[in-house]
């Protein structure tokens, strides 16, 4: 029995001696790689605890919330061309873009927003608050006018805003929030693909004409339109190629999620390609991004910093040589 034993410490020894010196020969120079695999080593993203509504009460800040939350589900029936309040947005929902009252993953939700604001944006040049994100919601993607920066309305958006938030810590990103970015093509996004994936995938829904499925009331649009003058106008984030690409590739055909996408990344970008050629109505950006060298690589509008890359690529692609040349700039300073 002995000898069984000593056998067997034997052979435990000499593994555990092979594996420390593979270990050590393998952190002796620093450029070779550990044998630690890279996801072991790369702490995980935390997750979005997401706040549970059955958690307010009856207080007057609770209410606000409440109304906030509502307003961002039924932005149009309270504030639209029809609305009970005002006339401030084109029939749109706050909801029509930032998913399940902007708590979807990978749904273009509000995880970060109280972290982040206020914040120095590229796009003003300036500090902005979340009164102001909310401000070029309504200018922006719901094409209509700013509500009233001290009424109610936008109290209760704050309040919401900050709510559905409270539990991302400040400087933390979860898995999941905002828009996913995907790959790059290496080709420019096709708008002819993209109308044959938007015919198969889209229509249903988003009608022929992407004039979107209105409500039985009239007051409100079930599915939202993707063109014309009550969809995003051209100074909306989704108007970029790259913020519509990644938020179909995980939230359509309605129904999809993260976990069960049905578009691949080529389908994404070019049905983003073709709905965004489409009309979208004009707004006055031209004072958008005063430092030149910020603006994203897919606006599709001068001026730009650079002479090197047309217009027709700034808009379709491929995008990864001129993300590459503005980051040589970066690391040349």
């Amino acid at each position: 029995m002995f000898k069984n034993i000593n056998a067997k410490l034997l052979v435990i020894a000499i593994a555990v001696v092979t594996c420390t010196a593979i270990f050590l020969q393998n952190c002796k120079d620093g450029s070779k790689k550990s044998a630690v695999p890279a996801a072991v080593l790369r702490p995980a993203r935390p997750h979005w605890v997401i706040p549970d509504t059955n958690e307010l009460g009856n207080t007057e800040d609770a209410k606000l919330i409440k109304y906030g939350r509502s307003l961002i589900v039924n932005t149009s029936y309270f504030l639209g061309p029809k609305g009970i309040i005002a006339h401030k947005s084109n029939g749109l929902s706050c909801q029509s873009c930032h998913l399940n009252a902007g708590t979807k993953i990978w749904g273009n939700n509000f995880s970060l927003v109280v972290t982040s604001y206020p914040k120095f944006k590229e796009r003003s040049g300036t500090i902005e608050t979340i009164v102001k994100k909310v401000e070029d919601c309504f200018e922006r993607s719901l094409n209509g006018k700013k509500i009233d920066s001290n009424g109610r309305e936008m109290k209760a958006f704050v309040a919401y805003l900050k709510w559905i938030g409270k539990n991302v810590k400040k400087g933390t990103k979860p898995e999941g929030s905002g828009i996913e970015e995907l790959p790059f093509l290496n080709r420019a996004a096709d708008t002819l693909k993209g109308r044959i994936v938007y015919e198969s995938k889209c229509k249903t829904c988003h009608g022929k004409n992407g004039e979107g499925t209105l409500n039985t009331t009239a007051m409100a649009y079930i599915y939202p339109p993707l063109w014309g003058v009550h969809s995003y106008n051209i100074g909306a984030s989704i108007y970029r190629l790259s913020k519509f690409a990644g938020y179909v590739k995980n939230n359509m055909p309605f129904g999809v999620n993260y976990k069960n996408k049905q578009l691949t990344d080529e389908e994404a970008w070019d049905v983003a390609a073709f709905v965004n050629t489409q009309n979208h109505s004009f707004k006055n950006i031209s004072t958008d991004w005063p430092n030149l060298f910020t603006k994203p690589y897919d606006n599709p509008f001068g001026p730009y910093a650079d002479h090197l890359f047309t217009k027709e690529q700034r808009k379709y692609g491929p995008y990864a040589p001129i993300k590459k040349y503005y980051a040589s700039l970066t690391t040349k300073k």
